[in-house]
């Protein structure tokens, strides 16, 4: 929360819920935390279907002593969270998640993320960007920042991605593809589940293949936009956190489709991982629900 002081943030925790609904279920949570000392400073709750559907929630709360009962905390909530079938993680506010931004030519997403980032309105550590190409790191490197250049061809893609795995081990706590033109694998995906965002316009799969803006101006398109998901092994098709659109009509050529659509793609970028790294986005098989 960005109007959150930096020292009530030591003290402030984070819990994400899921759990089949049923009554009693935010009584049961609120209570327990009372109970443990915890005062609740925000809540956030959406059932599916009350009969037999998913609840999620989301609870902010502030806990004296955080390094000492936070441990204390989550031993004891394995009993409630088993009564309820729950899926539950714990997060404390004042560890920022480290952020290792894949990047290629294009520079509009990742400069959004350097903006707000260096104007602290992105709550997170930026540990590295990655890149198959050179063109940036001068600029990057001017944010302090490390920059690795890790070229990739069909014949070195393995070996890239070795280097690439080796560069974020233990420095990163999500990935974030800021327009990075490339295929993630399967096994790079397994080390970061839900843990790498990615940008597309959303033209897809209306519009597949190379020159998507100039295939939408053929078609006469109406609005353009841009998706962020989660990356999975189904190309695009992992779940959506946050998406825009602009109208658009005859009177914008392919180099005006472009730039709007590079305005929304920065912006919605932005969006989903602020509110991944403030721990407001549960995901459920394919889709996500997010408390924004």
């Amino acid at each position: 929360m960005s109007s959150t002081t930096t020292e009530s943030r030591s003290g402030r925790a984070r819990m994400l819920i899921s759990c089949p609904d049923r009554p009693g279920i935010v009584a049961a949570v609120s209570h327990f935390l009372y109970e443990h000392g915890a005062n609740i400073v925000q809540s956030d709750q959406y059932t599916m279907d009350p009969e037999g559907g998913m609840f999620f929630i989301r609870f902010e709360f502030d806990l004296n002593d955080m390094d000492k009962e936070l441990p204390v905390l989550v031993e004891d909530f394995a009993r409630v969270a088993d009564r309820f079938d729950m899926k539950w993680h714990t997060f404390r506010a004042s560890r920022k998640k480290r952020l290792a931004i894949f990047v290629s030519k294009e520079d509009h997403c990742l400069m959004e993320l350097l903006w707000q980032w260096k104007a602290g309105d992105l709550d997170a550590d930026i540990s590295m960007v990655v890149s198959n190409h050179p063109d940036m790191k001068d600029m990057v490197e001017s944010f302090g920042i490390p920059y690795y250049h890790i070229p990739v061809t069909a014949d070195s893609k393995v070996e890239a991605e070795r280097k690439q795995m080796e560069v974020v081990a233990d420095k990163a706590d999500l990935i974030v593809l800021a327009r990075y033109m490339q295929i993630i694998s399967p096994k790079f995906i397994e080390q970061f589940p839900n843990r790498i965002i990615n940008i597309h316009h959303s033209f897809l799969p209306a519009f597949v293949g190379g020159k998507p803006y100039a295939q939408a101006y053929n078609r006469g398109v109406k609005i353009i936009g841009a998706t962020a998901h989660y990356v999975t092994e189904e190309l695009d098709g992992g779940p959506i956190i946050e998406q825009d659109v602009q109208r658009v009509s005859h009177r914008d050529n392919v180099e005006e489709l472009k730039r709007i659509g590079r305005t929304i793609e920065r912006v919605v970028l932005a969006r989903a991982v602020k509110w991944h790294t403030e721990d407001r986005v549960i995901v459920h098989q394919n889709k996500t629900v997010v408390f924004n």
